[in-house]
Parts: C-alpha cells; structure tokens; sequence
C-alpha cells in the first residue's frame, strides 16, 4: 500500500485526548537498517520473521512507528497506530516469458521505496475488541522470536487489511470458576498484492490469481493459567476466496475465470458447505489443530510442549496426515542470564494424506465412483494459487516462500519437506541480549510434482541486540544479525544486517 502522511493521525489523537479523561500515552520507535548479502535475496533467516519488511539482497530502510495501545485495564478502550517504511533495496532478477518475442527475458523486482507497513484503529469493550486496518498479529501458540513459525497465521508476511472482532484475551466461561477460558478471533481483509504477483509471474505455465479475498478464524480455550499445568488446545483457520485467475500453458492463456466478490461469500466462508457453485466448497480453506501444553516449577521457569497439525480438506482435519505438523519443545528459565529461552522444532509436511486426490462429482459420468482425499498439497491451490502475501508465506517461513522462485513460478513448489529447527536466546548483561537459530531441511518438490531428487538446506543466524546507554540514553538499542543458506535447496548465501533504534513516548492532552 502507498504511503500516507500523518498529519491526520495526530490531529485524530489530540482531539481523543482532550475529551479524554486523562492525558493519552504516545509510543514511538525510529529506526535505520542496512543489510547486504550475497546472493539474489537476503538468507531465509534474515529475510524471515519480520512482517516482510526486509527481503531483498541488499538494502538501507528507515522505519517509523507511532502508536496509542489498547489497554486492559479499563472496561472501554482504543487504540491507534500506523507505521511506515522508506528505503531502497537491490532488485531480484525473475524470469519472464515475452510473447511478442517468444523468448524469455529478466524481469527485475525490488521492494517498494515507500510504503504503509501498519495503519489500524482498534476499540474494545469489556474483553471484546473490534479492530479495522492492517496490524501485526502474534501466535498463541508459538514463540515468535525463537520458532520457525506459526502453521496457519505467522509473523513471516506482511499484514493484510481488514476488519476483525474476538476476545482482547482469553476470557472466564461462566460457572467454571476460571477453570476454563476461551479466546478467539474472526477475520476478513482483501489482498492488495495484486502488482506483485502480476510483476513476478513468467507467464509462461501456472496460474496467476489476485484480487483475492481473505478470512481467518481462530477458538482457543485454556484451562486456568495460574495453575502450575495449564493446557490450550483449539483450531485455527483461514480462507482465500472471490478474485480473479488466468490460467497458462506453454505461453498462453487456456483459461480465466473471475470470481469477484460477493457479499454471501462472507456468510459461505465462515460455514463452507457443498453446492457454492465452485464445483465443491466456496474457496481455499485451511488451517490447523492446535495445542499447548505449560508446566511451571516452583522456581519461575516454565517447560512448554506443543504441536500444530496442519490441514487442507477433510482429509487434513480427520488427521490422515501422519505425523504432518510442528511439534515443539520449549524451556524458559527463571531468571535473565547466559541462557533465557531454549527451543527446539521438528517439522514435518511430507505425507499430505498421500499424492492423489479424487472426487467423482467433479468428473461427470465417470464409472469411478470411489473418492481419494489426498493430494493436500500444503499452502498451493488450483484456483487462488499460494498461500502468501506480497510473496511471503501467511504460514510457516520454514517452507520456502514463493518469492524465492527465481523462474517466475507462483507457488510453493518444494512443500514435501522435513526437518529440525533450534534456538536460543540469553541476555548475559543488563545492556546485552543475543539469539542463535539454526535449521535443517529436506525437501522434494510437491505431492504431485515429486522433485528429480531429494534437496537439502542448512540456514543459521546469529543476533546481538546492545543498550549502549540504557541509564543515560533509554530507548536505544543496536543490532547485528549474522546469517547463512547452505545446500542445494535454498543456494548459498552469507549476509549480515546492522540497525539502530530509538524509542520512546510522550503524553497529549490534560486532566
């Protein structure tokens, strides 16, 4: 999205606060980073985690946010913010099809100079909130500064902007005496990614899918947290639908199909069911089951353990994928020191209820009569293409997103994958925290398109974030990030990244 001006936003706050009761608190944080690598983008693991703020090779960008957060403390409630980017980064090279040359050319695509990152405003009332625009979500499952990523809604892409509504937290079921509590969040927002795709594509074989329509939903219940052993357990999900498709073959174009959008498509995504005229259910779903498990000692440190099992249809969601999910294991000690935090991840996506897939009732006529729900083929879809934004995978990062193909391909193309992912982090000093990650992946191609062989891939990264003045200078902090790819899968590449930021807050308005 372009950039705006903020003038408006501050006219909106100070006009809040002074019918406010109180005087409004103002966050703030400024920041500049400069990265440089050496290959046709940054290393998964710096270019990853970070709301697609940074992926390309190279690149300075100076960053602002500015924000009013939504307490909890009182029954009624608001929040605003809006944050944007500026900077200039090196162009990836993708491979185009020119049909007017028939011959393929190189398309080059660099990130936006200026564009809006956040921009929402948000109120609540009691434990129910109501948020419109595009804002930063985090996990309730998994640890967005250590984990590979969230399966269904993880902080890998940029924020799409929509209207949401569900509990600020998790809240009390009556007459279970805080025992069991409930949480939850219901979605739509509209892809504004539409250029991207267009300009990224090799027109030349597969579909190319924009104006698309998202939702998500998520039910979690917990049992009492202050309780030593607390479990969550619920689902998440999320859909595409409406929007427009082209389909390609050998350069040319076999197909379209536009779909718009229509109100009654809000009212068929939240309850899919058969008959919606798409030839079986109304758009792309899929998501996840969820859990996690806490148990806290007595000394304040806590083990976690968890896992989310994915799901692309029926098959996915009766659990005849294998052992297909993250599965997860997390210390958190009590106190600050050489080590706060240590992770370890397996994953796993590489049964997908098996490579076919058949429905008889999309082939008219046929004698074959018995259907197959297989072929889940995780995050890709026949009609609303992968599931990304902006190129980046909504799910988990650890399979390589879309805007890695440097042949123009739209999707993810190596989702048969596997492997290990660990991290740790520590704050040796008052004024220094570090963070280490390393993964380990193999991968072959998808369910239907089985890669010739088997692709591997090592990636690492190493962050040091320093509070030079913390007594003198609070709010500002440094950091460096060190990071490798290595192996036939992702390539190799080495690139490093420096920052420094400056945060603060100030008050408007009186009593």
């Amino acid at each position: 999205m372009k950039l705006k001006s903020l003038p408006a936003f501050l006219a909106i706050l100070s006009a809040l606060s002074m019918e406010a009761a109180e005087p409004v608190k103002i966050d703030y944080k400024a920041s500049l980073a400069v990265n440089v690598s050496t290959g046709a983008l940054a290393p998964y693991m710096i270019g990853s985690w970070n709301y697609g703020r940074i992926n390309g090779a190279s690149g300075i960008w100076q960053d602002g946010l500015i924000k009013k957060e939504m307490t909890l403390d009182k029954r009624f409630n608001w929040g605003v913010g809006v944050e944007y980017l500026l900077g200039y980064g090196t162009a990836a090279k993708y491979d185009r099809y020119n049909p007017s040359l028939d011959a393929w050319t190189v398309n080059k695509r660099r990130q936006a100079p200026a564009r809006l990152h956040q921009a929402y405003a948000e109120v609540k009332y009691r434990g129910v909130y109501l948020l419109a625009g595009m804002k930063e979500r985090k996990s309730g499952i998994v640890d967005g500064d250590l984990s590979s990523g969230d399966l269904t809604r993880s902080n890998n892409a940029r924020p799409i902007p929509g209207v949401s509504v569900g509990f600020v937290d998790f809240q009390n079921i009556p007459f279970t005496n805080g025992w069991v509590q409930i949480e939850g969040e219901i979605m739509y927002g509209r892809f504004m990614d539409a250029d991207y795709r267009k300009e990224t594509f090799n027109y030349w074989a597969g579909l190319l899918s924009y104006d698309n329509w998202y939702t998500y939903k998520r039910c979690y219940f917990r049992t009492k947290p202050s309780m030593p052993f607390s479990v969550i357990v619920g689902m998440q999900t999320a859909g595409e639908f409406a929007g427009l498709c082209r389909f390609y073959r050998s350069g040319r174009v076999i197909r379209e199909e536009n779909r718009g959008f229509h109100i009654r498509d809000i009212w068929e995504m939240f309850f899919p069911m058969e008959g919606s005229g798409e030839g079986y259910y109304k758009g792309n779903s899929l998501g996840s089951w969820d859990l996690k498990a806490r148990y806290r000692f007595r000394n304040g440190s806590a083990l976690s353990a968890y896992f989310e099992w994915p799901w692309e249809d029926g098959s996915g969601i009766g659990k005849a994928t294998g052992w297909d999910g993250l599965w997860g294991l997390q210390y958190d000690f009590a106190t600050s020191g050489p080590m706060t935090k240590l992770l370890f991840e397996y994953f796993d996506f590489t049964n997908q209820s098996g490579p076919i897939h058949w429905a008889p009732a999309d082939t008219p006529g046929t004698t074959i009569t018995q259907g197959i729900t297989g072929g889940d083929n995780y995050y890709n879809n026949d009609f609303y293409g992968p599931y990304s934004n902006y190129g980046m995978s909504i799910g988990s990062p650890f399979v390589v997103s879309p805007l890695y193909n440097l042949d123009g391909s739209p999707s993810f193309i190596h989702n048969r994958a596997r492997g290990f992912h660990m991290a740790v982090q520590g704050s040796p000093s008052s004024v220094l925290t570090y963070s280490a990650k390393v993964s380990y992946q193999q991968a072959g191609g998808t369910g239907r398109i089985p890669a010739p062989e088997k692709l591997y891939d090592t990636s690492a990264m190493a962050e040091v974030r320093w509070l030079p003045a913390i007594n003198k200078i609070p709010g500002l902090e440094l950091k460096a990030q060190l990071a490798f790819d290595t192996g036939s899968l992702r390539g190799d590449n080495f690139g490093v990244l420096v920052g420094v930021s400056y945060s603060g807050s100030f008050k408007i308005g009186r009593k």
